[in-house]
C-alpha cells in the first residue's frame, strides 16, 4: 500500500474516533450537570441563549460555589436551627404572615451559617441550586408567597404553602446529607 492510500484511511479513522471522543465527552458532562442541578438544569438551559449557554452558566455557578466556604453545621448549632424552626411552625396558628416572615428569615440564617452568600436573592437561587438544586423550586414558590405576604394579598392557604416550601428547603439546608465542600485552598 502506498503513503497516499494509508493516510487517507488512517486520516478519516483518527477524525471520526475525535469526533467520538468529544461526543462522548459532552454527553458525560452534560449528563453530570443534569444530575447535580435536577430540574434546575432545564430551567437554566430554558432561559438561556441555548443549551451550550445554559450549561456555560451552570459551570459558572459550581466554579463559584467551590469558592464559597459552605461548612457543616455542628449538632449543638442544628438543634437550636431546628427548635427556632418548630417554633416558626407553631406561630403560624396565630399569625401566619409573622410565621412566613420568620420561615424566610430562618431559612436565610441558616443559609449564612452554612456559609452561602445572603445579600442578593437571585444569587442566593444561583448559590443554592449547585448543592440544592432539587429543593430549589420550593425556596422560589415560598418567597413568591412571603413577598405578597408582606402587601398583605397572600390567602392562609398561599401562607400554608410557603410553609411546607421553606420546611424543604430549610431541612435541605439542616442535613445536607453531611456533603459541606469546602473553598480550595
Amino acid at each position: 500500500m502506498s503513503t497516499g492510500t494509508l493516510l487517507a484511511i488512517i486520516i478519516p479513522v483518527l477524525v471520526v474516533i475525535a469526533l467520538v471522543a468529544v461526543a462522548t465527552s459532552l454527553f458525560v458532562r452534560r449528563r453530570r450537570l443534569r444530575e447535580r442541578f435536577g430540574p434546575e438544569y432545564e430551567r437554566t438551559v430554558e432561559g438561556a441563549e441555548g443549551r451550550m449557554a445554559g450549561e456555560r452558566e451552570l459551570r459558572a455557578r459550581e466554579r463559584r460555589h467551590d469558592s464559597l466556604e459552605i461548612k457543616p453545621l455542628q449538632s449543638s448549632i442544628r438543634e437550636r436551627y431546628s427548635r427556632q424552626w418548630t417554633g416558626v411552625q407553631q406561630e403560624f396558628v396565630d399569625r401566619p404572615e409573622d410565621a412566613v416572615h420568620d420561615a424566610d428569615r430562618l431559612v436565610t440564617s441558616l443559609m449564612h451559617e452554612r456559609g452561602y452568600p445572603t445579600e442578593n436573592f437571585e444569587q442566593r437561587l444561583k448559590d443554592l441550586s449547585v448543592a440544592h438544586g432539587r429543593t430549589l423550586e420550593h425556596y422560589r414558590a415560598a418567597h413568591e408567597v412571603e413577598t405578597l405576604s408582606t402587601q398583605h394579598r397572600a390567602t392562609t392557604e398561599q401562607l400554608r404553602g410557603a410553609m411546607v416550601h421553606y420546611r424543604a428547603l430549610f431541612e435541605d439546608l439542616l442535613s445536607d446529607g453531611g456533603q459541606a465542600r469546602h473553598a480550595k485552598a
